[in-house]
């Protein structure tokens, strides 16, 4: 099953790695013979289902939840290792969706009028306090 993250990209199932491990929280003696907790791992450096500019993207926005290259997510909510499987395939598409959002480019703009009067004001009244701090001078 190929993850698709419309309308930016579908990762194929063979990029895909899983691993289960047993899950821990509410469950019973259940909870201690199956393996419900599910990794994905996908390979964002060696994916051929990025462009070059999408990989960048992802392995500078990823960096930090990246460990050589490799993202790993996983779910460990449901007790049903079907159901945790889901979850991390939607965790994993919401954080490639998240991280190819595209920069919104910040346009610099000047201080209104107003607020440069308010801010020369408060200098002249901070300058004015500390005159009446010194000293008289002994002219």
């Amino acid at each position: 099953m190929d993850l698709e993250i419309p309308p930016l990209l579908t990762i194929p199932s063979s990029e895909l790695g899983w691993r289960f491990s047993r899950s821990s929280g509410p469950g019973g003696q259940h909870v201690n013979t199956t393996d419900s907790r599910a990794e994905l791992l996908w390979n964002v450096a060696d994916s051929s289902a990025l462009t070059d500019e999408q990989r960048l993207l992802l392995l500078r926005r990823l960096g930090p939840k990246l460990v050589a290259g490799v993202i790993t997510v996983t779910a460990s909510e449901e007790r049903s290792q079907l159901r945790n499987r889901e979850l991390a395939l939607a965790k994993l598409a919401r954080l490639i969706s998240n991280g190819l959002v595209p920069e919104n480019v910040r346009r610099p703009s000047k201080p209104t009028r107003g607020s440069a009067r308010r801010h020369r004001m408060a200098k002249e009244h901070r300058s004015a306090t500390k005159q009446q701090r010194r000293r008289p001078s002994a002219d």
